[in-house]
């Protein structure tokens, strides 16, 4: 089993800047995608960014969806396995509860395949 536990969410106004922390524990395994998904009210989840985490020795390849890239950042500190994502530039749209995912395997955009999700953080971006 692998608990994820999100942190950083808040209110901030348009323009401004949040970051999000998602730390894992329990297993550990050789090949774990981590990524964060979001859910706006009315809204189905939508995919945010994600990251590979292959050993410890390869770089993260990442993805990000088209509405954040260039904004977010998505990044992970192997000693603590712990996941970021730095919000840039936010806008009122951004506003959604957050998700931290993972699963074991490579890297996906898409959230059936990952096993494991952290309870959220809500995001609120002010006009």
């Amino acid at each position: 089993q692998v608990q994820l536990v999100e942190s950083g969410g808040g209110l901030v106004q348009a323009g401004g800047s949040l970051r999000l922390s998602c730390a894992a524990s329990g297993r550990t395994f050789s090949s774990f995608a981590m990524g964060w998904f979001r859910q706006a009210p009315g809204k189905e989840r939508e995919f945010v960014a994600a990251i590979r985490w292959k050993n410890t020795w390869s770089a993260g390849i990442t993805y990000y969806a088209d509405s954040v890239k260039g904004r977010f950042t998505i990044s992970r500190d192997n000693a603590k396995i712990t996941v970021y994502l730095q919000m840039n530039s936010l806008k009122p749209d951004d506003t959604a509860v957050y998700y931290c995912a993972g699963r074991v395997g490579d890297i996906t955009t898409t959230g059936l395949h990952y096993d494991y999700w952290g309870q959220g953080t809500q995001v609120t971006v002010s006009s």
